[in-house]
């Protein structure tokens, strides 16, 4: 991919699938970002990678802090059939997404939010909430009770323990959770697809338009430019924080 998007179209017909550029340029990349089509909009990827950021970041941290709520009340403020109301919410970890497009569709609607920024961001936070609800869960079920009702028999409340205590603690699982979170949500095809308006289309949905669109001549490079270019965040989250993926994950991997 990397190597084709260096290439001009002659080098891609000329040479093997592998071979490296003779000589590298940008010319792809840049007709990818900012000029290439994308059905009957000539704007390039631009536009779609914005909506993304402006989607993503808001509904991962929101699914991850009610999560991280979550997980804290379902572990160490339990009550009367919390055991039951954690199994029910774990049902949506292995649902189908399919199952949910007509009754989401409905409630946004009703919201006055479809086809919307916002309303995709609500879609995608509901959906990541069994998800990012079983992380915490797990996690905190292997800190001491004790740190709880030391702190409690000290005065602090609900809200003081969960802000001066168990976050500070939750620095491993919340790296996990907000790196599973962005993945899911930034590569997602089908949500995006289907409650996106015209202005409010990701960068998924985007790349797909951009693929698919017949011209005279194939241009390669531009669509293997434009898919490293989607893949771009989601690789840089990766790079500068793999290892505390891993170490978080493992972790909570074994309790609960």
């Amino acid at each position: 991919m990397l190597t084709t998007s260096l290439k001009d179209m002659d080098q891609v017909r000329a040479g093997s699938l592998l071979s490296l550029p003779t000589s590298p340029t940008l010319d792809a990349w840049r007709k990818a970002w900012s000029s290439a089509c994308t059905g009957t909009d000539c704007g390039g990827l631009q536009p779609f990678f914005w909506n993304s950021i402006l989607m993503a970041v808001p509904a991962v941290m929101i699914s991850t802090l009610i999560g991280s709520l979550n997980g804290y009340v379902l572990s160490k403020w339990k009550f009367k059939g919390s055991e039951l109301m954690f199994a029910l919410m774990l049902f949506g970890v292995f649902m189908p997404m399919q199952v949910v497009l007509l009754p989401m569709s409905q409630v946004l609607g009703w919201f006055g939010i479809a086809s919307s920024l916002t309303g995709l961001i609500t879609v995608h936070v509901i959906a990541g909430i069994p998800s990012t609800t079983l992380f915490f869960r797990n996690y905190y079920i292997g800190l001491p009770d004790e740190l709880i009702k030391a702190a409690t028999l000290d005065g602090a409340g609900f809200w003081q323990i969960f802000r001066r205590i168990v976050l500070p603690l939750s620095v491993p699982i919340m790296v996990v959770t907000l790196i599973w979170q962005f993945t899911n949500i930034w590569n997602d095809f089908l949500y995006g697809v289907v409650f996106s308006g015209a202005d409010s289309k990701p960068i998924t949905v985007g790349l797909n338009n951009l693929a698919n669109t017949s011209s005279t001549v194939k241009e390669y490079n531009v669509d293997m430019a434009a898919a490293m270019i989607a893949a771009l965040p989601t690789l840089f989250v990766y790079v500068v924080a793999g290892k505390y993926f891993v170490r978080g994950l493992t972790a909570g991997a074994v309790k609960g």
